[in-house]
């Protein structure tokens, strides 16, 4: 098992990003990407899409709209939105271990939040995944930042709305950008390798599969 429950910095609050992270949701975000590029007339190969991961999407197409002549970055992405609620897009799924954990974290009183790129709509439908938003003491959205990961601005503004100094708290995260966004704002990170390999990863903390053997109460992040 994964142990985050020794010396010597106690970590009293838990950091969680969304997509990726608790619930996987990417292979719907690629097939929306894919199709809002393929529908223009464009390409979208990996690594062009491996640059939405993690980060606000219109910040994300904000880097494309010069190939999209006559679009503004708010009606590709209302169009791409719009492509999530297509018939033949795959449903979302808890990441293994995402439901076990939080309830854990919320039985024992830990303090949580949800720091996400995404937007508040689309979290608290996500979160019914995993047993409902209200397992979680704030929620920190794509509408609630003037600046996406990897800004820290989201992190710092979760540890603020949970009474904790970032010291005091660990990120969940499955992004470079996220992981980023983590440790400029002073947290430690655990990353998943959900959606990246450990490589990518590799300015987090520690790197674990998913969420299945994670221990509580952390105090400092070791691999048993």
């Amino acid at each position: 098992m994964t142990d985050l429950s020794s010396p010597p910095v106690p970590l009293h609050a838990a950091l969680f990003d969304l997509d990726g992270t608790l619930i996987a949701t990417e292979h719907r975000s690629r097939a929306a990407w894919t199709r809002l590029f393929h529908v223009h007339g464009l390409e979208a190969d990996d690594a062009l899409l491996a640059t939405f991961v993690g980060r606000r999407g219109q910040e994300a197409l904000a880097d494309h709209v010069h190939r999209f002549p006559g679009s503004t970055v708010a009606d590709l992405f209302d169009e791409a939105v719009g492509y999530l609620n297509g018939p033949d897009i795959p449903p979302p799924h808890p990441v293994p271990g995402a439901a076990e954990l939080v309830r854990r974290l919320h039985d024992a009183g830990v303090p949580m939040a949800v720091v996400t790129s995404g937007l508040r709509e689309h979290a608290g439908a996500l979160l019914d995944h995993i047993g409902g938003a209200d397992l979680f003491t704030t929620m920190v959205t794509a509408e609630d930042v003037a600046r996406g990961k990897p800004h820290p601005e989201g992190f710092l503004a979760g540890c603020a709305a949970l009474g904790v100094t970032p010291d005091r708290a660990v990120a969940f995260e499955d992004a470079p950008a996220g992981v980023a966004a983590a440790k400029s704002a002073g947290l430690a990170c655990v990353a998943l390798t959900t959606t990246h390999d450990a490589e990518a990863l590799k300015a987090a903390d520690l790197v674990v599969p998913d969420l299945s053997d994670i221990a509580w109460p952390p105090l400092s992040l070791t691999a048993a």
